[in-house]
């Protein structure tokens, strides 16, 4: 792991690795990658876990994943970038482009349509067991095929109808307009541009890749890996490998301010064009190639991707020019919940502000995580703010107590809640100068590690160890 010496000012790099452990750990994921940028600059960059459960490697922030998915947002850009020089309009049928899916439905679904998964365009095709590795993915026949056979399925504004479909078709076009095939353009006019070293179209042969592991067994922690494969024309769709220090990097690149896309282009992608409301489920926004959500206030857009074996996750606040990406290789792997909280508790300590040094040095002192019987604590600094957090919360900020500080030490705001609103919260001194406790509400929690050693000796032994 590594941070910037910006970053420490506004908050514990340490601490935003550990919480991102503590949930890997009890999902019981393979490995987690994780990176933060803000304003444009990595300043978190780090690895949880194993690359691949066979061998036991470690995983490292250099590891590539499959980021599926993600894909469309480099899609949409490399659209968008043609347009914006006159070599094709979003309002383009797909049939101006290719006279293969010219006279059917598809035909006439528009680039911009297909961008924002609005050309009622099957999802994936009549047999799409390749999403389990039932057969390979379809090559440009197969996938022109398949369009021409059963492609149209809603009419064209009906609903928001997701479909890779459609977006391997953008590639074709991508290809038609530029004349070279849509890896090259995308690596030429993109990836080597913004320097993303280990950002690649499809995956490349001797690339450092993690394995993919399919889920959890109901009840065992057996995980079975799953095959590389390569995706064929759906590249445009969900071909696409990438670290998450890279994935920062490239949306950071679509960030207010950024010369990548015309100001007018880049809201035009990040705009919401459609609302998925569903029953039970949070409401989910989409543009043309970006999705959108709202985490702590902030208005993010980013993406997600699922492969096999594989979940990563992407938020960018590009006001604030704040990313995180988090990339697991299981199948199960809780990326946007990770992804999500990390966002939020880096954005909560933007809007703190950056303590200044004398007073990092004093908040520092009382810092650490803590156990006790009934789990554990952190006690962790937020820009200029001391909080209490549940490391085990999927929501780090639900629940958490950000402590008032007067002349007499730490307190509990007075709020209503069924905690201990305005009681002290002590810190114990240790020896050595850390926190060798805490006592919130009356309650002792000890040094995380010493309650660890502790619990450990104790099972020992229990089983005669």
């Amino acid at each position: 792991m590594t941070s910037e010496p910006a970053t420490t000012d506004l908050f514990d790099a340490d601490h935003l690795a550990a919480w991102v452990g503590t949930q890997a750990g009890f999902a019981r994921v393979p490995g987690v990658q994780y990176a933060v940028a803000v304003r444009g600059d990595v300043v978190l960059d780090g690895a949880w876990g194993v690359a691949d459960v066979t061998t036991g490697e470690p995983l490292r922030t250099d590891h590539v994943f499959r980021v599926a998915s993600h894909s469309k947002t480099f899609t949409a850009t490399a659209v968008a970038r043609l347009a914006e020089r006159d070599a094709l309009r979003l309002d383009d049928p797909f049939e101006a482009h290719l006279p293969e899916v010219a006279g059917t439905g598809v035909g006439r679904v528009t680039l911009r349509e297909a961008l924002g998964h609005t050309g009622g365009v099957r999802r994936d095709g009549a047999d799409a067991d390749f999403w389990q590795l039932g057969a390979p993915f379809p090559d440009r026949d197969a996938l022109v095929a398949a369009v021409r056979a059963d492609g149209p399925v809603l009419g064209r504004g009906e609903v928001f109808k997701y479909s890779n479909l459609a977006y391997g078709l953008l590639g074709l076009v991508v290809e038609k307009v530029t004349g070279v095939p849509f890896a090259r353009h995308v690596r030429d006019d993109l990836l080597d541009p913004l320097g993303l070293e280990r950002t690649t179209p499809e995956l490349e042969d001797g690339a450092p890749a993690v394995v993919g592991h399919s889920a959890l067994g109901v009840a065992d922690d057996g995980r079975l890996p799953v095959a590389p494969v390569r995706t064929g024309a759906l590249a445009a769709a969900t071909g696409f490998c990438s670290t998450a220090s890279d994935l920062a990097r490239w949306f950071a690149a679509h960030a207010d301010g950024s010369d990548l896309l015309r100001p007018e282009t880049r809201r035009l992608l990040q705009r919401d064009e459609s609302t998925i409301d569903r029953p039970h489920a949070r409401p989910r926004r989409y543009g043309l190639g970006f999705e959108a959500r709202e985490i702590e206030d902030r208005r993010v857009v980013g993406h997600s991707g699922a492969f096999p074996g594989q979940l990563s996750r992407t938020w960018a606040d590009p006001a604030a020019g704040v990313v995180v990406s988090v990339l697991t290789n299981g199948v199960d792997g809780p990326a946007d919940t990770i992804a999500t909280g990390l966002f939020a508790l880096v954005a909560t300590a933007l809007d703190a502000g950056a303590p200044t040094a004398d007073e990092a040095a004093v908040l520092g002192r009382s810092t650490g995580r803590f156990a006790n019987l009934w789990g554990l604590t952190d006690l962790v600094r937020l820009g200029r703010d001391l909080w209490l957090i549940d490391p085990r919360g999927e929501d780090p900020l639900a629940g958490a107590e950000r402590l008032v500080a007067d002349g007499e030490g730490l307190r509990l705001p007075v709020e209503p809640g069924f905690g201990a609103p305005g009681e002290r919260v002590e810190v114990l001194a240790g020896d050595d100068g850390r926190p060798a406790g805490i006592v919130v509400a009356g309650v002792t929690s000890w040094r995380a590690e010493d309650y660890e050693n502790e619990r450990l000796a104790q099972l020992a032994a229990r089983h005669g160890v």
